[in-house]
């Protein structure tokens, strides 16, 4: 080992890591740095040393990078949810759009020169503070018990006191000084991760940019509801009051609250009542500049959280999709309908297949909100799909049958929307006997993506274009829309 705990150097910062921090290398050494940018020269003292590479402590910023700028909110070196803050946005896009490109071709195994063909430039935001629709703040208590909200401490579940978040709906500032003034007049207790006490967990908030409506979900550790015909139910102390307090707050639609007594780190349990208001809120997506979709969004409902980037990351995967009116489409991971509703204005019919209840429920409820009868929806996992033995199979109910199977007739098209971990070997192989003409893949995570792309151009796929874009700024996250074709 070359180095040891504690050996001081000093390095220059060429790259940034998955959880944004500096990296930095010395005879070949790798050294992971906190706090540290690309283009800062450090001095940095080894906490940890392992084999090949070594986590170091930012000691002093010798030279600063002429990217690194004062992050926008005081508490962002503590926090751990906007890691990339101390460099400035234009540099922000630049290194997003480089780890897109070094992932295709470092894990995908993607020519240099064919994607500098393919790939084109990340699309960012003007404005990119406020733009978060969602947010979720654990509570607690600090050292000396006064109850706090905010955001975890990265690689931990040290909550960092945050009154106002930059990336949040101004209003969430107002609602959460709402919340901790009334636990602390009512002396109602936060949750404590270690003993499994006390009451309030996290709170949640929803707002729908384009119309303005807001939720409020409490989380409580409390368990099953008990209701009596015509007795509204009551989960905390001055909850009426509480009540009053929130719909004050111009937009409050919804006021409800989700029971999770399990001691886990899943945020949500299973059971929520809503205690005023609508069960739901809505949003509107308008792709391309189009008359809009109106989504019905509830607690659980997985809804892209930056409405403006929303729109344009869909409005590529439309393009992509290059749909003429008579398509069969596959949506896989459809969550509440946002990419097959709008799909399904330029497709034949579109089948969205979703692993959550809840969001299929919604899924259904908006494509009916919206007058679209050509779009159908199924619970179940997206890895137990089987093509029909009819060419034109028609399925109604939106249902699986009893072996929890679900039988799509063969798609034109088919649009994948995974989670971070990206597709399993299951999928790849059911959208490969597929042989869709094309396929549209919008991903959350460049590594997956690239991993899963050099199987489908393996399968008999030629890659057209990817397009990244700054869903999350001030993250080190970046999502992708890509175009294949089958050859």
């Amino acid at each position: 080992m070359p180095y040891n705990k504690g050996d001081i150097l000093t390095i220059d910062i060429t790259d940034m890591g998955i959880g944004g921090e500096g990296i930095g290398k010395m005879d070949g050494y790798t050294l992971f740095v906190k706090d540290a940018v690309i283009g800062d020269k450090v001095k940095v003292s080894i906490m940890k040393a392992k084999k090949g590479y070594a986590y170091a402590h930012l000691d002093e910023v010798l030279t600063p990078s002429p990217d690194r700028v004062t992050p926008p909110c005081p508490k962002a070196k503590s926090c751990g949810g906007c890691s990339l803050q101390a460099l400035a946005y234009p540099a922000q896009l630049k290194h997003k759009q480089d780890k897109v490109r070094n992932d295709l071709i470092r894990i995908g195994g993607f020519d240099a020169e064919y994607i500098d063909g393919i790939l084109k430039d990340i699309v960012g935001m003007d404005k990119p503070v406020r733009y978060r629709g969602k947010a979720q703040f654990p509570v607690g208590r600090d050292r000396d018990g006064n109850i706090i909200t905010g955001f975890y401490a990265s690689h931990s579940h040290n909550i960092i006191p945050i009154d106002d978040c930059i990336i949040g709906a101004e209003e969430y500032a107002d609602i959460m000084r709402i919340i901790k003034d009334h636990m602390k007049h009512y002396d109602i207790p936060p949750y404590n991760e270690t003993s499994g006490t006390g009451i309030v967990r996290h709170v949640l908030i929803r707002k729908g940019y384009a119309t303005g409506q807001i939720m409020v979900c409490l989380i409580l550790n409390r368990g099953k509801a008990s209701h009596k015909v015509g007795i509204k139910p009551m989960y905390l102390t001055g909850q009426n009051e509480l009540i009053d307090k929130l719909q004050r707050i111009t937009g409050m639609t919804s006021v409800s609250v989700n029971l999770n007594t399990d001691r886990t780190n899943v945020i949500m349990g299973d059971e929520t009542v809503t205690i005023w208001g609508e069960d739901k809120i809505s949003d509107i997506i308008t792709p391309n500049d189009s008359d809009g979709i109106t989504y019905a969004i509830s607690p659980k409902s997985f809804y892209q959280v930056n409405p403006i980037q929303t729109d344009r990351l869909y409005s590529l995967a439309l393009k992509y999709a290059k749909l003429t009116g008579s398509e069969i489409v596959w949506d896989l991971y459809c969550g509440i309908g946002t990419i097959s509703l709008f799909l399904s204005g330029k497709a034949g019919h579109v089948y969205g297949v979703e692993i959550i209840p809840e969001a299929v429920e919604d899924a259904k409820i908006n494509a009916k909100n919206n007058g679209i009868d050509n779009a159908t929806f199924y619970t179940g996992k997206a890895e137990d799909i089987k093509l029909s033995e009819e060419p034109n199979v028609s399925i109604d109910q939106g249902e699986p049958s009893k072996d929890d199977t679900i039988v799509l007739p063969r798609p034109d098209v088919i649009v994948i929307d995974p989670p971070r971990k990206g597709c399993d070997e299951v999928l790849i192989d059911t959208i490969l006997k597929a042989k869709p003409l094309r396929i549209v893949y919008v991903s959350c995570d460049p590594a997956t993506l690239s991993r899963d792309l050099k199987l489908l151009t393996a399968g008999g796929y030629r890659l057209d274009e990817v397009t990244p874009v700054d869903m999350f700024p001030h993250s080190i996250h970046c999502e992708c829309a890509v175009a294949l074709h089958r050859v």
